[in-house]
Protein backbone atom coordinates (compact mmCIF):
# COMPACT_ATOMS: atom_id res chain seq x y z
CA UNK A 1 0.00 0.00 0.00
CA UNK A 2 1.23 3.87 -0.45
CA UNK A 3 -0.55 6.88 -1.12
CA UNK A 4 -0.05 7.00 -5.21
CA UNK A 5 -1.29 10.74 -5.63
CA UNK A 6 0.61 14.17 -5.37
CA UNK A 7 -1.08 16.53 -3.30
CA UNK A 8 -1.00 18.86 0.01
CA UNK A 9 -1.36 18.66 3.52
CA UNK A 10 -3.58 21.48 3.95
CA UNK A 11 -6.49 23.37 2.24
CA UNK A 12 -4.34 26.60 1.84
CA UNK A 13 -1.91 25.05 -0.20
CA UNK A 14 -4.81 24.08 -2.80
CA UNK A 15 -5.75 27.41 -2.87
CA UNK A 16 -2.64 29.06 -4.35
CA UNK A 17 -1.62 29.04 -7.91
CA UNK A 18 -0.02 25.70 -8.63
CA UNK A 19 -0.07 22.83 -11.17
CA UNK A 20 -3.98 22.03 -10.18
CA UNK A 21 -3.39 18.96 -8.25
CA UNK A 22 -6.67 16.84 -8.41
CA UNK A 23 -7.96 19.91 -9.56
CA UNK A 24 -11.96 19.38 -11.57
CA UNK A 25 -10.88 22.22 -14.75
CA UNK A 26 -13.54 23.61 -16.44
CA UNK A 27 -15.35 24.79 -18.39
CA UNK A 28 -12.42 23.89 -21.10
CA UNK A 29 -9.76 21.98 -20.06
CA UNK A 30 -6.46 22.13 -22.00
CA UNK A 31 -5.55 25.33 -24.49
CA UNK A 32 -7.50 27.77 -26.57
CA UNK A 33 -5.32 29.17 -28.99
CA UNK A 34 -5.00 33.15 -28.42
CA UNK A 35 -7.62 32.75 -26.02
CA UNK A 36 -10.80 33.13 -28.34
CA UNK A 37 -13.17 31.31 -30.17
CA UNK A 38 -16.09 31.92 -32.35
CA UNK A 39 -19.37 30.48 -31.46
CA UNK A 40 -22.74 31.54 -33.32
CA UNK A 41 -20.95 34.58 -35.37
CA UNK A 42 -19.64 36.31 -32.30
CA UNK A 43 -16.13 35.94 -31.11
CA UNK A 44 -15.91 35.01 -27.18
CA UNK A 45 -12.45 36.46 -25.24
CA UNK A 46 -10.85 34.60 -22.53
CA UNK A 47 -7.65 35.96 -20.43
CA UNK A 48 -4.01 34.96 -22.07
CA UNK A 49 -2.33 32.94 -18.78
CA UNK A 50 -0.32 30.69 -21.36
CA UNK A 51 1.74 32.58 -22.78
CA UNK A 52 -0.70 33.26 -26.07
CA UNK A 53 -3.24 31.28 -25.16
CA UNK A 54 -5.80 30.01 -22.43
CA UNK A 55 -4.75 27.47 -20.35
CA UNK A 56 -8.19 25.61 -18.50
CA UNK A 57 -10.29 28.63 -18.10
CA UNK A 58 -7.88 30.29 -15.93
CA UNK A 59 -6.79 32.69 -14.30
CA UNK A 60 -10.19 32.34 -12.41
CA UNK A 61 -10.08 28.21 -11.89
CA UNK A 62 -13.21 26.04 -10.38
CA UNK A 63 -10.79 24.79 -8.57
CA UNK A 64 -10.89 27.81 -6.34
CA UNK A 65 -14.43 28.16 -6.24
CA UNK A 66 -16.58 27.06 -3.09
CA UNK A 67 -18.83 24.40 -4.62
CA UNK A 68 -21.83 22.93 -2.68
CA UNK A 69 -21.31 19.28 -1.64
CA UNK A 70 -23.68 16.11 -0.92
CA UNK A 71 -22.33 13.43 -0.05
CA UNK A 72 -24.18 9.42 -0.18
CA UNK A 73 -22.47 7.33 2.50
CA UNK A 74 -24.15 4.32 1.31
CA UNK A 75 -23.11 4.49 -1.58
CA UNK A 76 -19.75 6.08 -1.31
CA UNK A 77 -20.63 8.64 -3.53
CA UNK A 78 -20.09 12.18 -3.21
CA UNK A 79 -21.58 15.01 -5.55
CA UNK A 80 -20.10 18.79 -6.03
CA UNK A 81 -22.43 21.62 -8.19
CA UNK A 82 -21.91 25.10 -9.30
CA UNK A 83 -23.61 27.78 -10.81
CA UNK A 84 -21.52 29.23 -13.26
CA UNK A 85 -23.32 32.57 -14.52
CA UNK A 86 -23.17 33.90 -17.55
CA UNK A 87 -19.78 35.25 -18.89
CA UNK A 88 -18.31 33.25 -16.28
CA UNK A 89 -14.43 33.09 -17.47
CA UNK A 90 -15.55 34.59 -20.75
CA UNK A 91 -17.87 31.80 -21.77
CA UNK A 92 -21.74 32.42 -22.86
CA UNK A 93 -24.41 31.02 -20.78
CA UNK A 94 -26.07 30.20 -17.33
CA UNK A 95 -24.22 26.71 -16.74
CA UNK A 96 -25.89 24.17 -13.84
CA UNK A 97 -22.39 21.81 -13.19
CA UNK A 98 -22.91 18.57 -11.15
CA UNK A 99 -19.43 16.65 -10.76
CA UNK A 100 -19.84 13.31 -8.62
CA UNK A 101 -17.54 11.15 -7.26
CA UNK A 102 -17.71 7.52 -6.58
CA UNK A 103 -15.61 4.64 -4.60
CA UNK A 104 -16.74 1.39 -6.50
CA UNK A 105 -16.26 -1.81 -5.23
CA UNK A 106 -13.68 -2.90 -7.83
CA UNK A 107 -11.50 -0.31 -6.59
CA UNK A 108 -11.97 2.37 -9.28
CA UNK A 109 -12.74 6.19 -8.35
CA UNK A 110 -15.92 7.08 -11.08
CA UNK A 111 -16.12 10.44 -12.00
CA UNK A 112 -19.34 11.98 -14.10
CA UNK A 113 -19.51 15.47 -15.09
CA UNK A 114 -22.88 16.87 -15.89
CA UNK A 115 -23.79 20.50 -17.23
CA UNK A 116 -26.90 22.20 -18.87
CA UNK A 117 -26.81 25.66 -20.01
CA UNK A 118 -29.50 27.95 -21.58
CA UNK A 119 -26.90 28.69 -24.02
CA UNK A 120 -24.83 27.10 -26.56
CA UNK A 121 -21.39 27.46 -24.62
CA UNK A 122 -17.74 25.12 -24.52
CA UNK A 123 -17.59 22.64 -22.41
CA UNK A 124 -15.09 20.13 -21.48
CA UNK A 125 -14.02 18.92 -18.13
CA UNK A 126 -11.33 17.12 -17.03
CA UNK A 127 -9.67 15.66 -13.92
CA UNK A 128 -5.93 16.68 -13.22
CA UNK A 129 -5.03 14.11 -10.11
CA UNK A 130 -0.76 13.49 -10.59
CA UNK A 131 -0.01 10.03 -10.58
CA UNK A 132 3.52 8.40 -9.29
CA UNK A 133 2.53 4.70 -8.83
CA UNK A 134 5.69 4.28 -6.54
CA UNK A 135 4.52 6.72 -4.33
CA UNK A 136 3.67 10.51 -3.73
CA UNK A 137 6.99 11.53 -2.82
CA UNK A 138 9.29 8.65 -4.47
CA UNK A 139 10.63 10.74 -7.25
CA UNK A 140 11.47 10.12 -10.89
CA UNK A 141 8.39 8.03 -12.84
CA UNK A 142 10.86 7.23 -15.64
CA UNK A 143 11.13 3.39 -15.02
CA UNK A 144 7.17 3.09 -14.74
CA UNK A 145 5.26 1.64 -18.05
CA UNK A 146 2.45 2.94 -20.08
CA UNK A 147 0.13 1.43 -22.59
CA UNK A 148 -2.42 3.77 -24.47
CA UNK A 149 -5.12 2.88 -26.70
CA UNK A 150 -4.26 5.27 -29.18
CA UNK A 151 -3.11 4.65 -33.17
CA UNK A 152 -2.89 8.72 -33.36
CA UNK A 153 -1.52 11.45 -31.76
CA UNK A 154 -2.39 15.61 -32.28
CA UNK A 155 0.68 16.84 -33.10
CA UNK A 156 1.23 20.64 -31.60
CA UNK A 157 3.11 23.94 -32.20
CA UNK A 158 5.78 25.50 -30.00
CA UNK A 159 2.71 27.05 -27.91
CA UNK A 160 1.54 23.53 -27.47
CA UNK A 161 -1.68 23.99 -29.91
CA UNK A 162 -2.76 21.43 -32.01
CA UNK A 163 -1.96 21.78 -35.70
CA UNK A 164 -5.05 19.91 -36.75
CA UNK A 165 -3.21 16.99 -38.00
CA UNK A 166 -4.11 13.46 -36.64
CA UNK A 167 -0.31 11.70 -36.65
CA UNK A 168 -0.16 7.65 -36.97
CA UNK A 169 2.01 7.00 -33.64
CA UNK A 170 3.74 4.22 -35.49
CA UNK A 171 6.97 4.33 -35.37
CA UNK A 172 8.16 7.40 -33.27
CA UNK A 173 8.11 7.97 -29.46
CA UNK A 174 4.75 8.68 -28.96
CA UNK A 175 3.96 4.92 -29.38
CA UNK A 176 2.14 3.30 -26.74
CA UNK A 177 0.14 0.76 -28.23
CA UNK A 178 2.77 -1.58 -26.09
CA UNK A 179 3.77 -1.23 -22.68
CA UNK A 180 6.69 1.27 -22.66
CA UNK A 181 8.57 2.83 -19.81
CA UNK A 182 7.58 6.50 -19.83
CA UNK A 183 11.75 7.31 -19.75
CA UNK A 184 12.53 4.78 -22.64
CA UNK A 185 12.22 7.99 -25.00
CA UNK A 186 11.65 11.15 -23.71
CA UNK A 187 14.71 12.51 -24.06
CA UNK A 188 15.28 10.99 -27.35
CA UNK A 189 15.21 14.17 -29.50
CA UNK A 190 11.84 13.95 -31.04
CA UNK A 191 10.82 17.46 -31.79
CA UNK A 192 7.59 17.23 -30.10
CA UNK A 193 8.93 15.98 -26.78
CA UNK A 194 11.81 18.13 -27.34
CA UNK A 195 9.48 21.46 -27.61
CA UNK A 196 7.18 20.29 -24.54
CA UNK A 197 10.20 19.30 -22.63
CA UNK A 198 8.84 15.60 -21.82
CA UNK A 199 5.16 14.11 -22.44
CA UNK A 200 2.54 16.67 -22.98
CA UNK A 201 -0.08 15.95 -25.66
CA UNK A 202 -3.12 14.59 -26.61
CA UNK A 203 -3.47 10.92 -27.85
CA UNK A 204 -6.66 10.12 -29.90
CA UNK A 205 -8.32 7.24 -28.32
CA UNK A 206 -9.48 4.00 -30.15
CA UNK A 207 -12.88 3.65 -30.00
CA UNK A 208 -14.58 6.66 -28.96
CA UNK A 209 -18.29 6.70 -29.60
CA UNK A 210 -19.38 3.30 -28.41
CA UNK A 211 -18.89 3.99 -24.67
CA UNK A 212 -16.44 3.55 -21.66
CA UNK A 213 -13.44 2.41 -23.38
CA UNK A 214 -10.13 1.09 -21.62
CA UNK A 215 -7.75 4.59 -22.64
CA UNK A 216 -4.96 3.85 -21.23
CA UNK A 217 -2.48 2.05 -18.32
CA UNK A 218 0.18 2.44 -15.98
CA UNK A 219 2.52 -0.19 -13.85
CA UNK A 220 5.09 -0.07 -11.95
CA UNK A 221 6.48 -3.15 -12.02
CA UNK A 222 8.67 -2.92 -8.56
CA UNK A 223 6.16 -2.75 -6.20
CA UNK A 224 2.95 -4.00 -8.87
CA UNK A 225 0.40 -1.26 -8.69
CA UNK A 226 -1.56 -0.53 -11.85
CA UNK A 227 -4.16 1.92 -13.08
CA UNK A 228 -6.62 1.86 -15.83
CA UNK A 229 -8.14 4.85 -17.16
CA UNK A 230 -11.64 4.77 -18.57
CA UNK A 231 -13.81 7.78 -20.68
CA UNK A 232 -16.10 7.91 -23.17
CA UNK A 233 -14.04 11.08 -24.29
CA UNK A 234 -12.85 11.55 -26.70
CA UNK A 235 -9.09 12.11 -26.34
CA UNK A 236 -6.30 11.83 -23.63
CA UNK A 237 -3.82 14.26 -21.97
CA UNK A 238 -0.14 12.22 -20.94
CA UNK A 239 1.45 14.67 -18.75
CA UNK A 240 4.82 13.97 -17.81
CA UNK A 241 4.62 16.92 -15.23
CA UNK A 242 7.16 18.72 -16.77
CA UNK A 243 6.60 21.83 -15.12
CA UNK A 244 7.30 20.99 -11.63
CA UNK A 245 9.56 22.77 -9.71
CA UNK A 246 9.08 21.89 -6.10
CA UNK A 247 8.50 25.42 -4.85
CA UNK A 248 5.70 24.03 -2.89
CA UNK A 249 6.11 21.30 -0.08
CA UNK A 250 3.62 18.75 -0.75
CA UNK A 251 2.15 16.20 1.70
CA UNK A 252 4.69 15.16 4.63
CA UNK A 253 6.87 17.79 3.41
CA UNK A 254 7.40 16.07 -0.08
CA UNK A 255 9.84 18.19 -2.83
CA UNK A 256 7.64 17.51 -5.88
CA UNK A 257 10.11 18.21 -9.60
CA UNK A 258 10.21 17.81 -12.86
CA UNK A 259 8.72 14.05 -14.20
CA UNK A 260 8.08 12.89 -10.73
CA UNK A 261 4.25 12.23 -11.67
CA UNK A 262 2.19 11.75 -14.33
CA UNK A 263 -1.63 13.00 -15.54
CA UNK A 264 -3.74 11.21 -17.86
CA UNK A 265 -6.35 14.27 -18.67
CA UNK A 266 -9.35 12.78 -20.29
CA UNK A 267 -10.95 15.35 -22.68
CA UNK A 268 -11.73 16.66 -25.70
CA UNK A 269 -8.76 17.71 -27.68
CA UNK A 270 -7.19 20.83 -27.35
CA UNK A 271 -8.32 23.88 -29.02
CA UNK A 272 -11.07 21.79 -30.44
CA UNK A 273 -13.44 24.75 -30.52
CA UNK A 274 -11.22 26.40 -33.34
CA UNK A 275 -10.82 23.13 -34.94
CA UNK A 276 -13.33 21.81 -37.19
CA UNK A 277 -11.99 18.71 -37.95
CA UNK A 278 -11.80 17.45 -34.70
CA UNK A 279 -14.91 16.41 -31.95
CA UNK A 280 -16.58 19.57 -30.85
CA UNK A 281 -16.90 20.67 -27.20
CA UNK A 282 -19.85 22.94 -27.89
CA UNK A 283 -23.04 22.11 -25.99
CA UNK A 284 -26.48 23.02 -27.24
CA UNK A 285 -28.77 25.28 -24.97
CA UNK A 286 -30.82 22.65 -23.05
CA UNK A 287 -29.26 19.77 -23.90
CA UNK A 288 -26.71 17.80 -21.26
CA UNK A 289 -23.21 17.20 -20.93
CA UNK A 290 -22.63 13.73 -19.51
CA UNK A 291 -19.33 12.10 -19.97
CA UNK A 292 -17.64 9.48 -17.23
CA UNK A 293 -13.84 8.77 -16.61
CA UNK A 294 -12.79 6.52 -14.33
CA UNK A 295 -9.53 5.63 -12.72
CA UNK A 296 -9.39 1.98 -11.41
CA UNK A 297 -6.51 0.71 -9.53
CA UNK A 298 -4.98 -2.41 -9.02
CA UNK A 299 -2.33 -4.99 -8.40
CA UNK A 300 -0.45 -6.84 -10.31
CA UNK A 301 2.46 -10.51 -9.31
CA UNK A 302 5.97 -8.52 -9.44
Amino acid sequence: MADVVLGYDTVEKYMVKGPHFGAIVGRNANRIAGGCFTLNGKEYRLELNNGPNNLHSGPDYYEFRMWDAQVSEEELKISFALQSPDGDQGYPGNGDIIVTYTLTEDDAVEINYRMICDADTVVNFTNHSYFNLAGHDSGYIGAQKAWINADFFTPSDEFSIPTGELRPVDGTPMDFREMKALGEEIDSGYEQLAMAGGYDHNWVINGYGTGIVLAAKAVDEASGRTLEVYTDLPGVQLYTANGLDGAVSGKGGAKYGPRTAFCFETQFYPNAVNTPSFPSPVLKAGEEYNHTTIYKFGAEKR
